[in-house]
């Protein structure tokens, strides 16, 4: 028997009605009955292992959002509100996401408005991700995931707040939506993936329980990786002028499989910079209240052997570093 979708394809004013929620939308454009306003910043959303993966499904994103390797998407934090004491947030998500059918019969199942919910806590707290989306020709917001944190409390610096690890599992209308739309089985609590969220506070006062330390689920530093016949001296900065960001990595070579870090300076304090490998954005990083930066990541198993590049991007863009290291075998 063929399934009957529950939503049909986005077009014309349902469009307009999807990605502008209206007056009674949570979030206002300031900061709300925060303290402080979100003023930039990105959610990176990992969908690798969501439910809907199990079903076939894919999720693609559209602008101002972007894909990314991984089964990862990017989506812009574009208003809302924060307390970096509490580490609650109201957070508006720039793009839609759409999930796409396993079946090329089915129309994709579009996702606007998007809306971070999290109440903070020395846990991590909760929350929830609201969307809106059409169904019969009327768009509508649900609740579509509880969030739920992995008991790490929120990375509060000067100027910015990361949140790391973010579990999202469907709630109950969430789930109601995919199982009519697709004619699948869903239910409440089926996994939608994981979200890594910093958004940009502003001028912030003094850095809280998170103090300098590098944002939320950044990997710890590990010793240089060294070659047989003695240690590398690390990358130096490509050349900029004096007023322009400069970058620099740890290890100037290093063996596939081991552990990178690269640092910047010369951001603006509180800036969020988006980190790219090789011109893939895979992290991000807030800077502290001296303009500098640090993130850790991993050099695969799998990479490639010769030169690889690392660039600092803030996410206005107006701020770019890059540097370079060499990948050797393992072993």
């Amino acid at each position: 028997m063929g399934k009957r979708p529950g939503a049909a394809a986005v077009t014309g004013g349902a469009l307009l009605a999807l990605l502008c929620p209206g007056a009674g939308s949570a979030v206002a454009q300031d900061a709300g009955p925060f303290p402080r306003p979100v003023s930039g910043g990105y959610a990176s959303w990992t969908t690798a292992d969501a439910e809907p993966a199990d079903h076939g499904m894919t999720i693609a994103v559209g602008e101002p959002a972007t894909g990314g390797s991984a089964d990862r998407a990017w989506f812009p934090a574009t208003g809302g509100g924060a307390d970096p004491e509490s580490g609650a947030a109201e957070i508006e998500l720039g793009g839609t996401a759409r999930i796409l059918p396993a079946s090329d019969a089915m129309p994709p199942l579009t996702l606007g408005g998007l809306r971070l919910e999290l109440d903070g806590g020395d846990d991590g707290g909760s929350g929830a991700l609201y969307a809106r989306t059409t169904t019969d020709g009327h768009a509508r917001e649900l609740a579509l995931a509880a969030m739920t944190a992995d008991g790490a409390a929120p990375a509060v610096r000067a100027g910015g707040v990361t949140w790391a690890g973010l579990r999202a599992s469907l709630t109950g209308e969430g789930a109601r939506l995919l199982a009519e739309w697709s004619g699948e089985p869903f239910a409440e609590g089926d996994p939608l993936g994981r979200l890594d969220v910093t958004v940009g506070t502003g001028s912030a006062p003094s850095p809280g329980p998170g103090g300098s330390a590098p944002p939320a689920g950044t990997p710890s530093p590990s010793p240089d990786t060294t070659a047989p016949n003695g240690p590398k001296q690390p990358s130096q900065p490509d050349r900029a002028t004096p007023s322009s960001p400069a970058a620099t990595v740890s290890a100037g070579d290093l063996a596939a499989g081991g552990e990178q870090t690269v640092r910047g300076a010369g951001f603006e304090p509180g800036e969020v910079v988006l980190v790219a490998i090789d011109a893939d954005t895979r992290y991000q990083a807030v800077a502290d209240e001296e303009g500098r930066v640090s993130r850790a990541f991993p050099v695969y198993a799998t990479s490639v052997e010769g030169t690889h590049t690392v660039e600092l991007r803030s996410v206005t863009g107006e701020r770019v570093a890059a540097t370079r290291f060499e990948v050797r075998p393992s072993g």
